[in-house]
């Protein structure tokens, strides 16, 4: 917790003391302040004297009330506190139900402390940004500016930046990968300045040929070419007085470089086929997934264009250089999956960590589609590690240490045949294989590169069937 916030306040109700103690040394190791309880009822005494900002119950509670009656109980007397329900006895379907009665989260046991604690963060940070009537995962303020996610030190710094830059009227230059949010930080920059009761507009510079780009930029006349059957004002004029949010600048062609050099110089516009200038008051924010400065200096972008679009350049931080901002993205993007199925949906334990191993090439995008895919596959709202795209599901695949095999031959004895030696060897490796995967032979079979069948075949279970390929 940063200095000077006041600690959250959690109560932990469980029947069994040790997990209790466990779990409230660590979280009062980081920050938060801690209760504990071991039955429902003496939980609601508590919650009585002192409320809580979030509730941590175990489902089975002993004699009396359980955890399901805990959360109804809880949610009744005050509306929007999150519980997380934690269980070893979980199934898919008690998760949909805790999920649908109201609980913020369900963790089954064993779990890890780290992974509990990434939760109740969520959790709380949920229930902070609703409390705002900001849109919940951005945060302690929701998203920051209305559109952007993300609390890590990389994304702090780039709020600062838009902070001090949407005070200017300076030209913005956006460079960043593919797909980590530079049309949603040009949207910020724009509400956060003076010109944020005026049009924003954005195009694709990469997505018209050149004399459509033209047209589309300035305008045109009537008759100007085949096809203008009318005057038609161009995105600059459509954004005067506002802001025109130009993507992909790097690949426009050197014609369409000129004539936006004039714009910048002039501060007017020309539809194609007129004569007449037309005065503009627009801010122009560039934004480019290359190096600019790299076409410039291989004479593909112009020089004096080049320092006209450059007067504040703001490089946005790839997913993986912000592996912290991807739970408050990933549950984000889980209610809004939520809402538009129409189902609540929760993530298993092993969900974050997957996400967190991987390495994100194609950014937040990616991880928006990747949810996207978990949503439509999982089973029953609960979208697990297998449920996600297999590249991203590999990510977080355990790699197995090499197995040794050893091999001890008797002095004296007589010498095994080589084919014989092979098989058996062979089948004590399977063997291994299968142990160190806790008995799941089909990821057994995926390790060791073979079939199931082949597998079957090989090292049949007893009484069992190979399985049909």
């Amino acid at each position: 917790m940063e200095n000077g916030e006041k600690a959250s306040k959690i109560l932990i109700v469980d029947d069994e003391p040790g997990i209790t103690r466990i779990m409230a040394e660590s979280l009062r190791q980081s920050g938060y302040e801690v209760r504990e309880a071991s039955s429902a009822e003496e939980a609601l005494r508590l919650l009585a004297r002192e409320p809580a900002d979030l509730l941590v119950t175990d489902l089975r509670l002993g004699a009396g009330m359980d955890g399901f009656g805990l959360l109804q109980a809880a949610l009744a007397d005050r509306p929007g506190l999150p519980v997380i329900i934690i269980t070893a006895y979980g199934t898919v379907e008690m998760a949909v139900e805790a999920m649908k009665c109201g609980a913020a989260d369900f963790i089954r046991k064993p779990f890890k402390m780290k992974d509990i604690r990434t939760v109740i963060d969520c959790a709380l940070r949920r229930r902070k940004g609703t409390s705002s009537g900001a849109p919940a995962g951005g945060g302690e303020d929701g998203p920051r500016f209305g559109v952007l996610i993300g609390e890590s030190p990389e994304m702090q710094q780039v709020y600062g930046w838009i902070d001090k830059v949407a005070k200017t009227d300076a030209t913005v230059l956006i460079q960043g990968e593919s797909g980590t949010g530079k049309e949603l930080v040009a949207q910020a920059i724009h509400r956060a300045s003076r010109r944020a009761r005026g049009p924003v507009v954005a195009l694709n510079c990469a997505a018209l040929p050149a004399n459509l780009l033209e047209s589309e930029l300035f305008g045109h006349a009537a008759g100007a070419f085949t096809g203008a059957t009318g005057r038609k004002n161009g995105l600059f004029i459509a954004a005067n007085g506002g802001t025109i949010f130009l993507d992909e600048i790097s690949t426009m062609d050197p014609g369409m470089q000129t004539k936006l050099l004039r714009v910048l110089q002039e501060r007017v516009v020309r539809r194609v086929g007129e004569t007449e200038d037309i005065p503009v008051d627009v801010r122009i924010i560039a934004a480019t997934n290359d190096s600019l400065e790299m076409k410039k200096d291989a004479g593909a972008f112009r020089e004096d264009l080049f320092y006209r679009i450059c007067v504040i350049t703001l490089e946005i931080p790839p997913l993986r250089h912000r592996t912290g901002d991807i739970p408050l993205l990933a549950v984000h993007f889980l209610r809004s999956q939520g809402i538009q199925l129409g189902i609540p949906l929760v993530l298993a334990p092993d969900v974050l960590p997957t996400l967190q191993a991987y390495a994100w090439p194609g950014n937040v995008r990616e991880l928006e589609n990747a949810i996207a895919c978990a949503a439509a596959l999982c089973h029953e709202g609960c979208i697990r590690a297998s449920d996600l795209p297999p590249r991203v599901a590999r990510a977080a695949a355990p790699v197995l240490a090499p197995v040794p095999v050893p091999v001890d031959v008797p002095d004296g004895a007589p010498p095994q045949p080589l084919r014989d030696f092979l098989r058996d060897k062979e089948l004590e490796y399977m063997e291994q294989i299968i142990r160190q995967t806790g008995g799941n032979r089909a990821r057994a079979a995926e390790l060791l590169g073979i079939s199931r069948a082949t597998l079957y075949r090989k090292l049949p279970e007893e009484g069992a069937p190979p399985p049909v390929e």
